[in-house]
């Protein structure tokens, strides 16, 4: 389930993404390494990296990224 009552909002897949957007949208570049946008988010939010992945696999069902060269991270808007 993605929307959870006992989650804090920081920690919801929808924040989390609108965080993963926000940062894609600031950039010029459209390809971003995995690791690296790890970092920047983490930065600014306490994240795991698995949350981080179900963050990426759920922009990813919406179309928002998908996969670029070399396993990195590509926008799609």
């Amino acid at each position: 389930m993605i929307v959870n009552k006992n989650t804090s909002p920081q920690r919801d897949l929808y924040f989390l993404g609108g965080k993963v957007i926000e940062m894609l949208d600031d950039s010029k570049q459209s390809d971003f390494d995995f690791f690296e946008l790890y970092k920047q988010l983490n930065d600014s939010q306490d994240v795991s990296i698995s949350l981080f992945s179900l963050v990426l696999d759920w922009l990813f069902i919406l179309g928002v990224v998908k996969n670029g060269v070399n396993g990195n991270v590509k926008k799609c808007f």
